[in-house]
Order: C-alpha cells, then sequence, then structure tokens
C-alpha cells in the first residue's frame, strides 16, 4: 500500500510539471515575434525588430526544462523489477536528456546566434548586407538541423514512454495510445524540419503535438487525482470518509 501511494503521488507531480511546462510553453510562443518562418528577408527583418526576442526564449527553454523534467519523473515511476521495462525507461530518460540538451543547442542558436546575426543584417552598409544575409541564413539552417534532431529525440523519447505505460498496466492505455501518437508527430516534425524547414506543415506537426500532449497529460493528471481520492478513503477508519462524522459513534459530535 505505501509503494502503491508513493507511485500515486509521483505520477501526479509528473503530471504538474508536463502540464505546467507545456501550457507556459504555448503561451510564451504566443509573443514570438510572427511571420513566414521560411520567407527569410520578411522574416528576419521581424525579428530584428522583436524587443522582446531574448526573454521569450529564455522562458521556451524554461517551460521545456519543466516539461521534460515531469517526463523524468513519470520515467521514474516505470523504472520497475521487470527488466523490459526498467531498460524502456531507462532509455526513455536518456532520450529525454538528449532531447533537453538538444534544446539547449537550439536556444542557443535561434536565441542568440540569430537574433545578432540578424541585427547585424538590418544595420550593416549596403557593401555588406548580401553577406550579412548569407551568415544570418546560415545560422538558420544550422536550427533547423538542431530542431530536427531534439524532435527526434523527443519522439522516441514518447514512443518508449507509450511502451512503458502499456508494459506496466497500472495506467489506462488510452494514455499510452496518445503519447504514442504524440511521439510519432515529433518524428514527423523533425523529418519536415530536417528537409524543408519551419514551413507551413511543420506548425501543423507542431499544433497536433501540443494537443496530444494536453489530452494525454490531462488525463494522466486525472488519473493521478482520482487514485489520491482513493486512498483519501481507503486511509479513513472504518471506512468512513475523511472529514465526515459517524453518527454511531458517541466520540464524534
Amino acid at each position: 500500500m505505501k509503494k502503491e501511494a508513493f507511485d500515486r503521488g509521483t505520477v501526479g507531480l509528473a503530471a504538474t510539471l508536463l502540464l505546467a511546462g507545456q501550457l507556459l510553453y504555448i503561451v510564451i510562443t504566443q509573443f514570438h515575434a510572427d511571420g513566414d518562418a521560411n520567407d527569410h528577408p520578411a522574416v528576419f527583418a521581424e525579428y530584428a525588430g522583436s524587443e522582446t526576442w531574448t526573454a521569450v526564449h529564455v522562458g521556451q527553454f524554461a517551460a521545456t526544462a519543466i516539461l521534460l523534467a515531469g517526463l523524468f519523473v513519470l520515467f521514474s515511476v516505470l523504472d520497475g523489477r521487470v527488466w523490459t521495462t526498467r531498460w524502456v525507461s531507462r532509455l526513455g530518460a536518456a532520450l529525454a536528456a538528449v532531447a533537453l540538451a538538444l534544446y539547449g543547442i537550439v536556444m542557443a542558436v535561434d536565441g542568440v546566434a540569430l537574433k545578432q546575426a540578424v541585427n547585424a543584417w538590418v544595420n550593416a552598409p549596403d557593401a555588406e548586407r548580401m553577406a550579412r544575409f548569407a551568415s544570418a541564413e546560415a545560422i538558420r539552417w544550422v536550427e533547423w538541423g538542431a530542431r530536427s534532431y531534439q524532435d527526434f529525440a523527443l519522439g522516441l523519447a514518447l514512443l518508449l514512454l507509450a511502451g512503458g505505460v502499456v508494459r506496466t498496466g497500472w495506467l489506462p492505455r488510452v494514455i499510452a495510445y496518445l503519447t504514442g501518437l504524440s511521439g510519432l508527430t515529433y518524428l514527423v516534425q523533425g523529418w519536415v524540419a530536417g528537409t524543408d524547414g519551419f514551413t507551413h506543415a511543420h506548425d501543423v506537426t507542431i499544433v497536433l503535438a501540443w494537443a496530444l500532449n494536453l489530452a494525454w497529460m490531462i488525463w494522466l493528471a486525472v488519473v493521478a487525482w482520482r487514485a489520491r481520492d482513493v486512498d483519501a478513503v481507503s486511509a479513513a477508519p472504518d471506512g468512513v470518509t475523511a472529514g465526515t462524522h459517524d453518527p454511531k459513534d458517541p466520540g464524534l459530535g
């Protein structure tokens, strides 16, 4: 009973971190400079004029770190005695760590290097503008590559999480299915980013991944919350719900 209660509490912590990270990321991203990300002359000018660029990217990294911390916690719950589940959870946690490291590279390239490059391009004299633009575009292509492999790592981590949830059997399988679909979406997202860049198709996969993530994270939070309520009822003496009085007990009320 103690181990089950501990697991439920840990699942609740994981769900809280996951949901907080995902929601925070979505909100912060709304403040990102807008525009067709593959129309480099137009979007670079937008980036150069952004006054919130650094804050937005720091916030995105912090939100992603919170989300992936939740993923680590959830993998720790799945790290059971069965060797297959144990290695699936450990490999998934390792891939989540790789995803966070790669996202740090994405933010360094996008949040710092690209911003400096587009600022230099906008402020350069006419004789230097073509060279400055080429430098900014090269940095953008590095961002494509880092983002692509970050998506691959996160997608594989989510697929392993889905497999671990199915293997343990104590979480609803619908969570595994939604997590698996989210993982596949990230794999597609990584492929699109690595081949065509930040196209409209890439934007669609981002929104789809957000929707699937929110679905399985909310479901996970509901499962953890209901399990806590069951524990509270089970812990009450003689089957009496905590916080209520038994009228047959002369010592009460």
